[in-house]
């Protein structure tokens, strides 16, 4: 036996294989007669390369050993280990002593002993430990396999004997503990090429117990991001639908398209079709999504109108796409349609066109928009389609279209800031919308409650005018901001805007009486123009308060001088019916939301701000202010067919009050409050507070309080005031554990009544108000939870408010416990639970 040691000043020997034979010792040319031979040199030009501190040659039994920490590298997969034998004669490499081997997609495998063929591809591993990191979804999720003895073929496949897999980190202190959850097969096989994982004779087992079994399964290799095969099912339990599953099937047609069926099989009603198509194309993607049912069973739900219990067929279709012609446009779509307003959330199908910023309803839109470095271009079309008992779809309008476009631009001559801004509106809608100002006018129409019936500005609001109303406005603008040598701020500005309108409204159309002594009879073409300038002005006073940081005062002033705004209450206000006064919009040029309305006559608005920064993130400011109508007409007096301006604050010559106060002691800690104190006796018409508080690091606690208050506005269709108060907190009990929840205190102490509304509405109409001596838990939720690198877990229970008066036929309180299990790369299950025997869905019958 020959042995050839090899001793530098790093103690190790880097000897490089399949190099040119001339420049290599001896052995080393041995080594490339024998390895080499077998490892013929590829297209690729690869290289064995070998590190060593020894390297061992021995005739008696044809082995070549290397010895002390061993490293070889071929083919972009790397094996360590104390050390490796070659043995000539059968043409397998021996590793024995902390092995280690990793592959080129960084998947890192480590035993006892390694027996593998010369390039690493195949052989047996005893006491196997594969380590693999992944990224998914932005998050890094490392797995694990484990067997006493696996084989590996062709670097592609390995199979695991008596294998166990799981996503979970071994516990630090106790690493003999089984995991949070794993998976323990006769054999495990994961297929590199295919990339997926096959288990036989499967057990998932949860902190070591077995909690369910599979004969075989597969799932796909974390490192696929989509891959056709049956998805986590979803389960269904319901009064009205009975018990379900739903089975979702995906299929990977292409890699820029695929296709995903669910049918749901229920026990009362039948199978739920779902489909959603999905393609990815050069320059944007879009979705199809389809839902239908033949109900076994109608009768579970309410009768028509307050229900869809006449229906036997239901469903939805729906699509989505968004494309960029270029880097600055693009152009989409959104679009819903719905057999009946209760479809979607009987079933509870996904729609990416729901809203419910105030009641729920499905929004279809098709637009085109484009951004500039100052300019922004968007043009649109909706379509709203009610999904409350009480939406009448003749009163939803359809828009065709919307354009908005705005531009600034610097003029080089008079400096400042130069804008224009362009909005076209255009939409119809069939019947009329009403409100009613008092609980006499309420009136039944078709089932369902409508009000003023017969249109009487003393009685109803008009929210939405029959016909088609168009618009088109534009305005243009100018400011520029002046500093003089003692620090006062000058802002003179100027703006014009020109109102053009077309109204022809359907008089002869349901609920459309006498509204023609107020839109003008016929077809009418008006024309409003609204000149304007104005100067604000503001003088910061700042004290520097050395180490402790600084404070700034800051009176402000500002006056607008235009005209009168003209035929107040003879033009549809279809954009402009929101409106808040409050520190947001003390110092507005135009106090109104939207275009149908336009802010006339010389105003003042005076106010003054403090702010305060300190150490520690200290931060305080507060404001507070007035405005005053010097001359003319006050827009806000007069009210339009919608009454917008009454009981706003603004309606008297000298507005209220108006203040905000917001604290920040440090990071953890805010208060926002803001309100609007009457101008006569200060007593407070409008509050709304926030606190929000992370007692971090000393007790693990988020939580926030939110107080709010409106004195009774009558004008506008609210009788009665509102008060309310939303908590909310989260603690973290552990670095794994955590408790949530929330409750929404309706605290005005009035409640529609539940029993005999349809009989309460027709006999006594004040009654449908009773009075309560408590605050009333309008709705509440209750959550734990878990989360680690591996599992998410949680239990949630929500009780959502009775809504007679808003949604569709729901009876009474909702009450349902949601439980969801993710374990990640293997799956997740959600399921919810009504545990209320009331009705709990709209148009849901007893």
């Amino acid at each position: 036996m020959q042995r050839l040691k090899a001793t530098v000043a790093t103690s190790a020997i880097a000897v490089a294989l399949l190099c040119a034979a001339g420049s290599m010792p001896a052995l080393a040319q041995s080594l490339n007669e024998t390895i080499g031979s077998r490892l013929q040199a590829n297209p690729d030009g690869d290289r064995l390369l070998v590190d060593a501190k020894e390297i061992i040659y021995d005739n008696d039994r044809n082995t070549i050993s290397a010895a002390g920490d061993v490293q070889m590298n071929y083919q972009g997969r790397t094996l360590q280990a104390d050390r490796v034998t070659y043995d000539r004669n059968t043409g397998r490499v021996y590793a024995e002593g902390n092995a280690r081997l990793t592959d080129s997609s960084g998947a890192v495998v480590t035993g006892d002993r390694f027996e593998l063929t010369d390039d690493f591809k195949n052989g047996f591993i005893d006491s196997l430990r594969v380590v693999q990191t992944t990224v998914e979804n932005g998050r890094t999720v490392t797995t694990r396999f484990s067997s006493p003895r696996a084989e590996r073929a062709a670097g592609e496949t390995t199979t695991f004997e008596r294998g166990t897999y799981t996503a979970c980190e071994p516990c630090k202190d106790h690493p003999e503990r089984p995991p949070l959850w794993q998976v323990k097969a006769a054999k495990i096989i994961h297929n590199n090429s295919e990339q997926t994982i096959y288990y036989e004779d499967a057990t998932l087992e949860i902190l070591g117990l077995p909690v369910a079994y599979l004969p075989y399964f597969w799932t796909p290799d974390p490192t696929v991001k989509r891959k056709t095969g049956f998805l986590a099912p979803r389960y269904v339990t319901s009064n009205t639908l009975g018990f379900g599953v739903s089975i979702p099937f995906f299929w990977a047609i292409a890699p820029n398209y695929d296709l995903t069926v669910a049918p749901t099989f229920l026990t009362r009603q039948g199978v739920l079709g779902e489909a959603e198509w999905r393609h990815r194309l050069e320059t944007g993607s879009y979705n199809i999504r389809v839902a239908g049912i033949s109900q076994l069973d109608p009768d579970a739900f309410l009768p028509s109108p307050r229900g869809p219990g006449d229906r036997d067929f239901r469903g939805s279709l729906e699509t989505a796409g968004q494309f960029y012609l270029n880097e600055r446009w693009k152009w989409g779509w959104d679009i819903a349609l719905v057999s009946d307003k209760w479809f979607l959330e009987n079933y509870h199908i996904r729609s990416e066109s729901l809203s419910s910023i105030y009641l729920k309803e499905s929004i279809s839109t098709v637009y085109l928009q484009g951004q500039g470095d100052r300019s922004f271009f968007d043009l649109r079309g909706y379509y709203f389609q009610g999904l409350s008992t009480r939406d009448w779809q003749k009163q939803q309008p359809v828009v065709h279209p919307v354009l908005d476009y705005d531009k600034r631009v610097t003029p080089s001559v008079i400096g400042g800031e130069f804008g224009i801004n362009v909005n076209l509106t255009s939409l119809s809608r069939e019947a009329a919308q009403f409100e009613p100002l008092t609980a006499e006018n309420r009136t039944a129409l078709l089932g369902v409650y409508q009000t003023c019936r017969i249109f009487d500005p003393e009685d109803c609001l008009v929210r939405g005018a029959s016909g088609t109303m168009s618009r088109a406005s534009i305005a243009a603008s100018w400011r520029r901001e002046f500093i003089d040598p003692i620090g006062q701020v000058w802002t003179p500005f100027a703006y014009v805007r020109a109102d053009n309108f077309w109204v022809s409204p359907d008089l002869d159309g349901y609920q459309n009486a006498n509204l023609s002594n107020y839109l003008g009879g016929d077809d009418d073409y008006l024309f409003r123009a609204t000149p304007a300038a104005g100067l604000e002005y503001r003088y910061p006073f700042a004290a520097d308060l050395g180490t402790s940081g600084r404070q700034v005062i800051e009176p402000i002033a500002q006056i607008i001088a235009r005209p009168n705004e003209t035929r107040i209450g003879h033009l549809p206000n279809e954009d402009a019916q929101s409106l808040v006064f409050d520190d947001t919009s003390l110092f507005d040029w135009d106090k109104f939301s939207g275009y149908d309305r336009v802010e006339g006559g010389v105003r003042a608005n005076l106010g003054v701000q403090y702010t305060v920064t300190g150490a520690n993130d200290f931060y305080a400011n507060a404001l507070f202010g007035q405005s005053y109508q010097v001359a003319g007409r006050n827009s806000f007096r007069q009210g339009d067919l919608a009454n917008v301006g009454l009981d706003s604050g603004l309606d008297s010559r000298a507005s209220d009050y108006v203040g905000r106060l917001q604290v920040s002691p440090n990071r953890n800690f805010a208060l926002l409050t803001r309100a609007r104190f009457d101008q006569e006796d200060f007593n407070v018409n409008r509050i709304e507070a926030t606190v929000r508080a992370s007692f971090n690091p000393y007790l693990p606690l988020s939580t926030s309080l939110t107080y709010a208050r409106y004195e009774a506005q009558p004008d506008i269709g609210f009788p009665r005031r509102r008060e309310g108060l939303l908590g909310s907190a989260t603690w973290n009990l552990t670095p794994n554990w955590y408790v949530t929840g929330s409750v929404l205190l309706d605290l005005d102490r009035y409640l529609l009544a539940r029993e005999n509304f349809e009989l309460a509405l027709a006999t006594n109409p004040e009654a449908v108000y009773n009075p309560l001596d408590r605050a009333y838990v309008s709705s509440m939720s209750l959550g734990v939870g878990y989360i680690d690198e591996c599992t998410t877990f949680s239990v949630k229970y929500i009780m959502t408010p009775r809504s007679i008066s808003t949604n569709s036929g729901e009876k009474d309180r909702n009450h349902t416990v949601m439980l969801s299990l993710e374990l990640r790369t293997l799956g997740e299950a959600t399921i919810s639970q009504r545990i209320a025997g009331d009705s709990s869905e709209e148009g849901i019958a007893d």
